[in-house]
């Protein structure tokens, strides 16, 4: 049997995104690994409460954005006070895409990548 363990995404400015998915979903590094050589960086993130992990990959010699292609993938999480979730990411400028019809949202990370906000099960 499998579980999940953790979603790994490119940046290109570590710090950066590490401060929108603090501010914008509050994950917060639950570990990093460093290479001797200083080329690449992995920060892990969490949420406290699960044991999954985001995975934030940073290259040294990498200088062009990452082609995401069409985004047909993304990441998603679920808001526990969904229109608190969407009035603070409307505040912040990073919903690029609202399915009202499904009741959900995405968000637009630094990078690109798309993050869908969903409310809880009822």
């Amino acid at each position: 049997m499998f579980r999940f363990n953790h979603y790994n995404i490119n940046v290109l400015d570590l710090e950066k995104s590490i401060n929108f998915y603090k501010n914008a979903l509050g994950l917060n590094i639950i570990r990093e690994k460093n290479a001797q050589d200083g080329s690449y960086k992995i920060v892990y993130l969490g949420d406290g409460k699960s044991d999954f992990s985001l995975e934030l990959t940073w290259l040294k010699d990498r200088k062009e954005k990452y082609d995401l292609g069409d985004e047909e993938f993304h990441l998603a999480l679920t808001a526990e006070d969904f229109n608190a979730a969407y009035e603070k990411h409307k505040a912040m400028n990073v919903i690029i895409f609202e399915n009202p019809k499904m009741g959900i949202y995405f968000i637009g990370d630094p990078d690109g990548y798309w993050i869908e906000i969903i409310p809880p099960k009822k």
